[in-house]
């Protein structure tokens, strides 16, 4: 049975890439998180108090341009295979959509349901960024970055780590 071992070792390569590209993506959306909630929340003290949605779609535009950048420099950067004008499009589409989900979500408890407090507003918001976030990260490996250079390169890591080879670099 030489294929199965093989088989194995390709089968640990793919969730090794899909659970470093998992926390990659946490780190760049704990970050986005912080500038969208937080920019959210500044908007609404500030010049957008009676605008709860305006503030929402401004704070998530900031926080959707950092995200394609750590994104793409990080994240993704083994699995681009797509021209970077046709990739940001993309990106940016799927982040509308997941945008959209978001301050529907918050448009839904604030004037539908009538929870207006700035907790319960907040509260949408955590929601709607949460349900944003899973349909954006499988958006975003199988759409937009969706090159397979990184499943090549996790197979060689797992292969050189199984021979013991010492030039295996752990960031691939």
């Amino acid at each position: 049975m030489p294929d199965r071992p093989r088989l194995l070792d390709r089968l640990r390569a793919r969730m090794a890439a899909v659970y470093r590209e998992m926390l990659k993506f946490g780190v760049i959306g704990a970050v986005a998180f912080v500038i969208d909630l937080g920019g959210t929340n500044l908007l609404w003290h500030t010049v957008l108090e009676n605008k709860v949605t305006t503030a929402k779609v401004i704070a998530g535009v900031a926080a959707t341009l950092f995200a394609w950048v750590g994104n793409r420099a990080w994240t993704f950067r083994r699995r681009r295979s797509r021209p970077a004008g046709q990739e940001v499009l993309l990106f940016f589409a799927v982040n509308g959509i997941a945008l959209a989900i978001a301050a529907g979500v918050l448009a839904l408890s604030h004037y539908g349901l009538g929870f207006q407090t700035r907790l319960a507003d907040n509260i949408a918001t955590v929601i709607g960024i949460g349900i944003g976030t899973v349909f954006r990260f499988v958006a975003y490996r199988l759409v937009i970055f969706s090159g397979t250079v990184a499943d090549h390169d996790a197979a060689a890591a797992v292969v050189a780590t199984n021979r013991g080879d010492p030039d295996r670099r752990s960031d691939r």
